[in-house]
């Protein structure tokens, strides 16, 4: 195998695993390649946000500056897996932000827009350090219908830029440059190979440009007054708390935009985990949570520079397939690119000299790709009658509101103009009536007690109990008994060595769902193992894990049909689907 492989190269497979240590050069090599694609979700994004708001050069120039230097640094710290993912968590500025960040800017200009983001950081720190309790409510239905409302409230804002045209150009000069950026990263998108799709948004933009400079759209002059190596005049607004009315109206849809961020992270470190390794893992939730907390502290290190809030993609994951390259140096290789390019004031001068409509029309497209990845969130979570009407019912009221559709006058004055955009009414309905059935289906049993083997009889009893509620017989009963006893044996070994440890205990949630399964989740804090993974390795096992462990994991994955392990840094939850045996009845 050669020993370099560039962004494209076919082959399968993961090369370079996250703890692999490939050689410097070539992690300098591909590292640099993929910061030149991430160069336009860092930077060009805050640019669409500040100018749109009216910001001011030096503003402008400062927040680009920020928003690069921060994200280059992110994404060097989530390599670490002590403290961090430990895996290649790039880092862009937030898109799903950029109505809010424009309203904000525009309203109460960066300073209003620290406070909002640095409240929101505060908000996400505390849901990384929780993220077990918030499961059921950061689901991919209502990140996905949230998603599918951005391009509704960002389009009209942004395609204001279409008439920001340099003085004596020609009135057409704007429609022609946009039309050759939407065509352009159009055909790429839907011709050119998985290598060259990723370079889509470049080629467009700066097929735009190349459209824009004859046409004289294009502010060369910036370019060649700018340094090379140096940093942007201007410099982080001033700190206020400045809680007024426009605090409270922007706030909410912060929040909202904080939980789709959220959501969009755990999904991205999920999906970059499942690509880095050779054989399959599960999935480790305490790098989720730890690639949560430091986005939370980045986004306040964002809120003190006075740029926009940034988040997590899953890159990584798409990064490894291609050049099969996992390793965390490489991690560490695109965040320092980054963060160098920060400071290369000619080449931020470049981008902020990108003509308005190119940019209007770049965003309109990355709308439109947005728009379906919340469809597939949405498809991804599972679409029953109940959760298509939540969706359909959250988009359209929120795509409403927006419009001005439901009347207006009475909801631009509610609580000093609260429910003024579409995405915060329509990511709030979306919400309520989610935890609305939630609160409203039949409640689960439920059961507690100390973690430790003193507590078996009393499950079995809970256990039975429950089959009995459900209709089922006592085959039923006893299949359930066996897969809670092995699940807990297997568990509580990894606590006998440790008898200073403090006291846990074990929370039990029965459901039957459907007239022949029934979904089991045990909540306990245990050990480092996990059991996803144990029982993986019973079939390539060679003998070297002792017998008493193997026969419970064994057992558990003859028990159950299927078996989740999700570990977090407080919590370990396991989910067990156990289907009725066959000379079982149901009622």
């Amino acid at each position: 195998m050669s020993s370099k492989r560039g962004l494209g190269d076919e082959e399968d497979g993961v090369r370079y695993q996250p703890d692999d240590r490939p050689p410097i050069l070539l992690t300098a090599t591909i590292g640099l390649q993929l910061a030149a694609l991430l160069l336009v979700g860092a930077a060009v994004i805050p640019t669409v946000v500040f100018r749109s708001a009216g910001a001011s050069d030096p503003v402008l120039a400062w927040a680009v500056f920020a928003s690069l230097a921060l994200c280059g640094l992110t994404t060097m710290v989530q390599a670490s897996p002590r403290f961090a993912a430990g895996y290649v968590i790039v880092t862009v500025a937030r898109s799903a932000a950029i109505a809010v960040c424009i309203a904000a800017v525009a309203q109460g200009g960066p300073a209003l827009l620290a406070l909002l983001v640095g409240v929101t950081a505060v908000i996400q720190l505390l849901l990384a350090a929780r993220l077990s309790l918030f499961r059921r409510i950061l689901t991919p239905a209502i990140a996905g219908t949230v998603i599918m409302l951005i391009p509704v409230s960002v389009v009209p804002v942004v395609l204001d830029n279409l008439e920001r045209i340099p003085d004596g150009a020609s009135s057409a000069a704007g429609g022609l440059a946009a039309l050759a950026t939407v065509l352009v990263m159009t055909l790429v998108a839907l011709k050119g190979s998985s290598a060259i799709r990723l370079w889509a948004p470049i080629i467009g933009v700066g097929a735009g440009a190349l459209c824009a400079a004859p046409l004289g759209l294009f502010e060369l002059h910036r370019v060649g007054e700018a340094a090379w190596i140096g940093l942007p005049q201007g410099g982080p607004p001033s700190l206020h708390l400045g809680f007024g009315p426009e605090f409270w109206a922007l706030l909410p849809a912060f929040v909202i935009v904080t939980l789709i961020g959220t959501v969009q992270s755990v999904s991205g470190n999920v999906a970059v985990q499942r690509a880095s390794w050779r054989r399959p893992r599960a999935v480790d939730y305490r790098s989720v949570q730890n690639t949560v907390a430091v986005e939370g502290v980045s986004n306040l290190l964002c809120a003190l520079a006075g740029t926009m809030p940034n988040t997590s993609r899953s890159s990584g994951g798409t990064f490894a397939v291609l050049t099969g390259m996992a390793a965390r140096r490489l991690g560490i290789g695109i965040g320092a690119w980054l963060f160098a390019f920060a400071f290369l004031p000619k080449a931020m001068a470049l981008m902020l000299s990108i003509p308005g409509p190119v940019i209007a029309a770049y965003v309109a497209v990355m709308m439109t790709m947005l728009f379906m990845v919340g469809i597939r969130l949405v498809i991804q979570d599972g679409l029953d009658y109940r959760k298509s009407m939540i969706v359909g019912i959250s988009f359209w009221v929120g795509v409403a509101v927006q419009n001005d559709m439901v009347f207006p006058e009475w909801i631009a004055v509610f609580a000093g103009g609260l429910l003024n955009n579409g995405m915060t009414v329509g990511g709030l309905t979306v919400i309520f009536l989610t935890l609305f059935v939630e609160v409203t289906s039949p409640r689960p049993s439920r059961f507690q007690a100390d973690f430790r083997i003193a507590s078996l009889p009393a499950m079995r009893e809970f256990l039975l109990e429950f089959a009995k509620r459900s209709g089922w017989d006592r085959a039923m009963g006893d299949r359930l008994n066996a897969a809670g006893e092995e699940t807990i044996l297997t568990l509580i070994r990894d606590e006998d060595a440790d008898e200073s440890r403090a006291r846990r205990m074990l929370r039990i949630t029965a459901r039957k769902e459907g007239r022949a399964l029934a979904r089991l989740e045990f909540l306990v804090a245990v050990g480092d193992e996990n059991l996803q993974d144990r029982i993986a390795v019973l079939e390539d096992q060679t003998g070297d894990m002792p017998i008493e462990r193997d026969v419970s994991l064994r057992l558990l994955r003859h028990l159950a049909s299927s078996v989740r392990h999700q570990q977090y840094h407080d919590t370990d939850i396991v989910t067990l689907h156990v289907e009725v045996p066959s000379s079982s009845t149901a009622a």
